[in-house]
């Protein structure tokens, strides 16, 4: 990704919004691939082929997920309540921050977002596309949302646009996708009644627009050729449609001759009959078997959690996730992917877990406690949640109370030596805040636990130790 700053003023834009379908299709780009050949392969190279195409197959999943939820590509929407169980369209997201998601095609045209200034302790913008890398080119780590900008997002195959300035455009930034999420965080200070009113106002005036509308000119005709289909989760397309998902990103993302990932991944893909600029037909594609693909797929993402949970590893890789493209490795690119899409860089926002004391899986058969001090806190400069999730699908554990984090914005309360206990457990102890309990259902079922700390002291989390979930015996 590359950002150039126009520094010219800002005047007045349209907020008509263009929309394309997101539908299953088998899409015709150009030349057919000739090939009614049977795929042989081994196990080791067909894990090979998951491994270097898992980020690609999430985040296609992740962000044509949303842009369906949405309506189609070139939307925005603000989210001005808090996450609850019902959003499964992610693994493991967060119920502490706002988010405004746009989802742009940046196929027909170049898109602008309308970005505000925001009266808050964290704000960020946050851009990938399938590949998975991440950007985050606005933040107030960096001293941006101080006043209003308009931002012109774009790629090498954009139609009719190639970088030159725009009169009125803060920042034209050119990314490596033809669909990407530019997805806003915005801490809410939801303890404060007044600010989460304004901060909310200020998300919903965030607006999108197609350089054409932008200059007046007539919108171009809406692209209407349907994406292949998503899945529930990732491995239902590695069972059903991964061919055509891969063709479809393929011909959608800009790859770097001097990258070996990217070589890497080209390659893979070759040895499948898949190449950049070619058009998918089932029919004459190569035969794969779609179930030997999910089994290892389930192996990768369940070799990947397990990792996740072993403190010495995340101690060691904690501060090497979602980063640019060249600054990670494939191993952390799949285990990100894995984990839950679409997460911040270290200089942003840290997830470190929290494990059992005893070593064994958190299970909902039993109740946890974790004890931090005063001086135990996480190192946040803007404010930190522990999130809980079932283990199994990265998704909130429901509950009647609609409490899944403890945190400023979801809810805590410390005590007088400003310290805090937070419980799990099925039903809450009678001496805890309810601020601080976080409801489980009694049955067999792994756990999850998140911390995350946004806008971290990176020196001092360098020597954090993450508190254990100590063991509680079930009432």
């Amino acid at each position: 990704m590359t950002i150039k700053n126009n520094a010219i003023a800002a005047v007045a834009i349209s907020a008509s919004l263009i929309m394309t379908g997101c539908h299953q299709s088998s899409n015709s780009e150009s030349t057919l691939i000739q090939s009614t050949e049977v795929l042989e392969i081994t196990d080791a190279a067909l894990e090979d082929i998951v491994r270097h195409s898992y980020q690609y197959v999430a985040m296609y999943n992740v962000n044509n997920k949303f842009a369906l939820a949405q309506g189609g590509w070139n939307t925005v929407h603000a989210d001005t309540q808090l996450k609850d169980h019902t959003l499964t369209d992610i693994a493991r997201p967060n119920n502490d921050t706002l988010y405004v998601f746009s989802l742009l095609d940046l196929r027909d045209d170049a898109v602008i977002i309308d970005v505000p200034a925001f009266d808050s302790s964290y704000a960020s913008l946050m851009v990938t596309g399938y590949d998975h890398y991440v950007t985050v080119p606005i933040s107030v780590t960096k001293n941006d949302f101080q006043v209003p900008e308009k931002v012109l997002f774009y790629t090498e195959r954009t139609s009719g646009y190639s970088g030159e300035p725009v009169e009125g455009i803060d920042r034209s930034i050119k990314v490596d996708g033809d669909f990407v999420s530019a997805a806003f965080r915005v801490m809410p200070h939801a303890n404060e009644p007044e600010k989460f009113t304004e901060i909310a106002e200020q998300m919903q005036g965030i607006a999108v627009v197609t350089l054409n509308e932008y200059q007046g000119k007539p919108a171009k005709p809406v692209n209407r050729t349907p994406l292949p289909a998503v899945g529930r989760t990732d491995s239902d397309i590695y069972a059903n449609n991964f061919l055509e998902v891969m063709q479809f990103v393929l011909n959608h993302t800009t790859f770097d001759t001097n990258d070996p990932l990217d070589q890497a991944y080209l390659t893979a893909m070759k040895k499948l009959g898949l190449q950049p600029g070619k058009a998918f037909d089932q029919e004459k594609s190569i035969a794969v078997d779609g179930e030997r693909f999910r089994a290892v797929a389930d192996k990768v993402r369940m070799d990947m959690f397990a990792r996740t949970q072993d403190p010495v590893f995340t101690a060691k890789h904690g501060l090497d996730l979602f980063k640019t493209k060249g600054e990670i490795d494939l191993h952390l690119l799949v285990l990100q992917s894995v984990i839950g899409p679409v997460g911040l860089p270290a200089s942003e926002a840290v997830y470190p877990p929290v494990v059992s004391a005893d070593g064994e899986p958190l299970n909902a058969q039993h109740d946890y406690v974790i004890k931090m001090s005063k001086d135990e806190l996480p190192p946040a400069k803007a404010f930190w949640s522990v999130t809980l999730y079932d283990s199994e699908n990265g998704f909130f554990i429901p509950n009647d109370h609609m409490k899944y984090s403890v945190g400023e914005n979801a809810g805590m309360v410390l005590n007088a030596e400003g310290g805090i206990d937070i419980h799990i457990s099925a039903e809450k102890p009678a001496d805890v805040p309810a601020e601080n309990w976080l409801p489980i259902n009694r049955q067999d079922e792994r756990l999850d636990i998140i911390m995350r700390i946004y806008d971290p002291e990176l020196e001092a989390y360098k020597e954090y130790s993450v508190p254990n979930a100590e063991r509680v015996t079930a009432s």
